[in-house]
């Protein structure tokens, strides 16, 4: 059963870096698709960053040049830097394996002024 945990949010200032983690398990592809989603309350889920299929990788708007999206064996990274207020939201991962994708847990990032 694939299983996907992330870690790594926690309350930080604006202006801080944190990184978040999510290790995957029970799947043996290593370039599937996969990403992070974010929602914060009251508003609408946001995609956040990916790596397609071909091995791109996507930024939204705006996240480009702030965050860094990485993946290694069975783990995938999201270094977050010059963090802002607006990023507060919780992150979760995703992998899709073919028709199916799997979400991790959730990990909550709060960016206080």
């Amino acid at each position: 059963q694939v299983q996907l945990v992330e870690s790594g949010g926690g309350l930080v200032q604006a202006g801080g870096s944190l990184r978040l983690s999510c290790a995957y398990s029970g799947t043996s592809f290593s370039s599937n698709p996969m990403g992070w989603y974010r929602q914060a309350p009251g508003k609408q889920r946001e995609l956040v960053a990916q790596i397609t299929t071909g091995g791109t990788t996507n930024y939204a708007d705006s996240v480009k040049g702030r965050f860094t999206f990485s993946r290694a064996k069975n783990t995938a990274y999201l270094q977050m830097n010059s963090l802002k207020v607006e990023d507060t939201a919780a992150y979760y991962c995703y992998l899709r394996i073919s028709s199916v994708t799997y979400w991790g847990q959730g990990t909550q990032v709060t960016v206080s002024s």
